[in-house]
């Protein structure tokens, strides 16, 4: 139901200056009366088409919010949020469907007021209830991503017919204004007959700048642009989405997609493997200049890509286990051997970002680890970062087994037992996709050498998301992503609240209230030095504690296009967007033409 519509009169705050957008700390950089950002093209041409894969097989629903289903590639573009961020700065903000924000010296609320030119594609205006219908729908239907990442707001209310204002709980988020402005606005109307939990394949209803034309169940979903989009002349918006038509076209996996692009059925990849990126792009299409490859920077966080360990399994609740099947990942000849030396390990869950911890702690970490010593192991106190480990194989083998031992499990006939128990020591990987079995095979070879059974589990992404969903794996292939300004995702990440909420983001099954307590410190840091040293100070336990098998990370990212699309340069500094590329008409009809003949 609607937030109650209250009298502005009685509600609204003349006192506090309107502004034109939001910074995380300090003021954004871009003036209220700034033309375009700054990476764009306003003058770039409209027009073309884009294709591009969707890995996992198939999807079964257009609505992306839900628990329910597996939703298509790209619902995104449909929808328009309160405010758009700026890839050139941290996290700064300014107006897309609102036009002035008013924030609480304080931080106790904030208000937006719509622009009222605002239209949904079917005419109708975004209004404030549009707004209290997005946020109560998300928080108390979506997925439990939402109601973690507003969990600080305690009301939301439409003022007027334009204005709605967000209340906050005490000691919040800096970040929770600025994140507000990032909820997807649906329309109320819409949904008003329609349930909104349940799947469907129908092309909802959005306000943004594209909309979906076309949906073939589990096989392709296309887009295309809004000839009249209300919002495309908004400085925001200046030099972006381009390009008329974006086509996402399902297969299985990777190694399939790739033939496909070589083939011309596909125009750009963002390439994964580095054996492909060294030695797949040698056809005669990119021979002759019509692929190219970019390597292009990128200025966020590497985070953390690893091997998981699901803790609600019996068989990685003892740390020194968990830390035995850490040595036995052996990363030196994955890089030499498979990965064609592209990569630096992982060692941080802030990699490549001063967030990371090193060396023993501060005196600002230890302000905040102090009062959880109790709760924590001693070596996140004595022991220096990153951890200390033999290089070579064969010593790392032999600490693993030392540790085994010292856990209580014995090799017999072969087999790494449990001496109290007699169960052997086993785990399966569960993927998706085969690309990543030849680089799992290795782990398995090493822990089989310490007698510790190991199996691939390839199942259709269907069954993976429905597992992955009910926490139903040992270990999987899973990824915690960050940005410069990490916030209220932490919780989803890490708290115990989210340990056992279905498709939560919490896949270790983390329940410490050490961690809980650290997270909900770091997103309540008022300033930068204060966001490092919390996010130091997770970052620290968490490595302490051997949750993961970290893997590796590439400060790039890796675009293999048909050349027929422009971009302008240089690129954002902090994220790359696709939607200030345009197709070039004469290069395209070429290519087109070339692709039709073989």
């Amino acid at each position: 139901m609607a937030g109650l519509v209250l009298p502005a009169v009685a509600l609204a705050s003349p006192k506090v200056a309107t502004v034109h957008g939001l910074a995380l700390y300090g003021e954004p950089a871009l003036p209220a009366d700034f033309s375009h950002f700054s990476y764009v093209n306003p003058e770039a041409p409209k027009g073309g088409s884009l294709l591009r894969a969707a890995i996992g097989g198939s999807f079964d629903s257009t609505n992306p919010f839900i628990v329910r289903g597996t939703p298509a590639a790209g619902l995104n573009q449909i929808y328009d949020t309160l405010l758009e961020s700026n890839p050139n700065e941290t996290f700064s903000s300014y107006g897309l469907l609102a036009e002035g924000i008013r924030l609480d010296p304080q931080r106790r609320w904030i208000e937006f007021d719509l622009r009222p030119e605002a239209r949904f594609h079917d005419g109708e205006p975004v209004e404030a209830s549009d707004v209290v219908f997005s946020f109560e729908t998300l928080t108390e239907k979506g997925q439990p991503f939402y109601a973690g990442y507003y969990e600080d707001v305690t009301k939301v209310r439409a003022l007027d017919g334009d204005t709605v204002r967000f209340e906050f709980a005490p000691n919040n988020s800096r970040e929770l204004p600025l994140i507000i402005g990032q909820l997807p606005i649906l329309p109320e109307h819409y949904w008003a007959d329609r349930d909104f939990t349940a799947t469907t394949l129908d092309p909802l209803l959005g306000s943004g700048p594209y909309r979906i034309s076309e949906v073939q169940p589990g096989r392709r979903i296309v887009y295309e642009r809004v000839e009249d989009y209300w919002g495309k002349d908004l400085s925001v918006n200046q030099g972006r989405h381009n390009i008329d038509e974006l086509v996402y076209d399902y297969y299985r996996d990777q190694t399939v997609a790739l033939e496909a692009f070589k083939a011309g059925n596909l125009d750009m990849r963002i390439e994964s493997s580095a054996r492909q990126w060294a030695t797949a792009y040698d056809f005669p299409a990119a021979e002759n200049g019509l692929v190219k490859q970019l390597n292009i920077h990128d200025g966020q966080p590497s985070g953390m890509q690893a091997y998981v360990m699901n803790l609600r399994r019996e068989t990685f609740k003892d740390p020194r286990v968990r830390e035995a099947i850490n040595l036995a990942f052996d990363f030196s000849w994955l890089n030499d051997n498979l990965f064609y030396g592209a990569y630096e390990r992982t060692e941080s869950f802030f990699e490549n970002s001063p967030m990371a911890a090193s060396g023993l702690p501060s005196e600002d970490e230890l302000a905040l680890l102090e009062p959880l010593r109790d709760q924590l192991p001693a070596s996140v106190f004595e022991t220096p970062l990153p951890l200390e480990e033999p290089e070579k194989l064969r010593p790392r083998l032999a600490k693993a087994l030392e540790l085994l031992n010292e856990a209580g499990y014995v090799v017999r006939e072969g087999v790494m037992t449990q001496v109290e128990t007699g169960e052997p020591l086993s785990l399966e990987v569960l993927l998706y996709d085969t690309q990543f079995e030849r680089v799992v095979q290795p782990l398995l070879r090493n822990l089989a050498r310490l007698g510790v059974q190991g199996d691939i589990r390839i199942v259709d992404v269907n069954q993976y998301l429905n597992r992955l969903r009910n926490f139903d794996y040992d270990m999987i292939v899973g990824s915690f992503p960050q940005s410069n300004n990490p916030g209220n995702e932490q919780r989803e990440y890490w708290t115990s609240a989210y340990a056992n909420k279905p498709q939560s983001r919490n896949l270790i099954g983390l329940e410490n209230p050490a961690i809980d307590s650290l997270v909900e410190t770091l997103i309540r840091a008022d300033s930068r030095e204060e966001l490092n040293t919390a996010a130091r100070a997770l970052d620290r336990v968490l490595r302490h504690g051997f949750y993961v098998v970290p893997q590796w990370y590439l400060d790039k990212t890796r675009i293999a296009l048909w050349d027929m699309f422009d971009y302008p340069q240089p690129f954002p500094e902090y994220n790359l967007d696709l939607s200030a590329w345009w197709v070039d008409p004469e290069r395209e009809a070429e290519i087109r033409k070339r692709q039709r003949s073989r």
